[in-house]
C-alpha cells in the first residue's frame, strides 16, 4: 500500500472525498444523501477536508471545522471497507489533530458511531454524552480529547 494523507486543496480532491463518503455512508450505511452533504461541503475551503489515497485511489476521508472558539469538531470520517483495519482511520485522525494543534485549538470533539467508540478511546478520546443519540438513523456518542494545556 502506498498511502498518503493529504489536506484537500482542489475540487478534484474534494470530489474524491465525496466519493468515499457516498460509498461508506450512503451506499453501505443507508444515510440519505441530503443528510450526508451539508454547507461545509460547498467547497474545499468551507472546512478542512483530508483525503487518504492509496497511490491514486481515494480510500478514506475526514474533515474538521471549528465548533466553538476553543474546540474543533471532527466529522465525516470514513474508510472504504476493503481498507479498514490497516490504520488509515488512525492516520486521518492524527493528521487532523496535528493540523488543529497548529491552529492553536486546544480541544477536539466528535460524534462517533457507537460501534466505533472503542477505536476513538484507543486514540485518547473520552465519551462525554450522557447516553447515545440518533444521528441520520445511526446511534452515536459525543467524545472529546484535550490536545493542549
Amino acid at each position: 500500500m502506498n498511502l498518503n494523507i493529504i489536506p484537500v486543496h482542489t475540487e478534484e480532491q474534494l470530489n474524491d472525498c465525496f466519493s468515499v463518503r457516498m460509498n461508506v455512508f450512503v451506499q453501505e450505511q443507508q444515510v440519505p444523501p441530503d443528510l450526508e452533504m451539508d454547507e461545509f461541503d460547498v467547497s474545499w475551503s468551507a472546512c478542512r477536508h483530508f483525503l487518504a489515497a492509496d497511490g491514486e485511489k481515494p480510500v478514506g476521508t475526514a474533515r474538521w471545522r471549528m465548533y466553538d472558539s476553543r474546540t474543533a469538531k471532527l466529522q465525516r470520517i470514513a474508510v472504504l471497507a476493503p481498507y479498514r483495519g490497516r490504520g488509515i482511520g488512525r492516520l486521518l485522525i492524527q493528521a487532523m489533530e496535528e493540523d488543529i494543534r497548529s491552529q492553536g485549538v486546544p480541544a477536539v470533539i466528535l460524534d462517533a458511531q457507537t460501534q466505533a467508540e472503542p477505536f476513538y478511546r484507543k486514540l485518547g478520546y473520552e465519551t462525554i454524552s450522557p447516553e447515545p443519540f440518533l444521528d441520520a438513523g445511526i446511534w452515536h456518542v459525543r467524545m472529546r480529547k484535550q490536545l493542549t494545556g
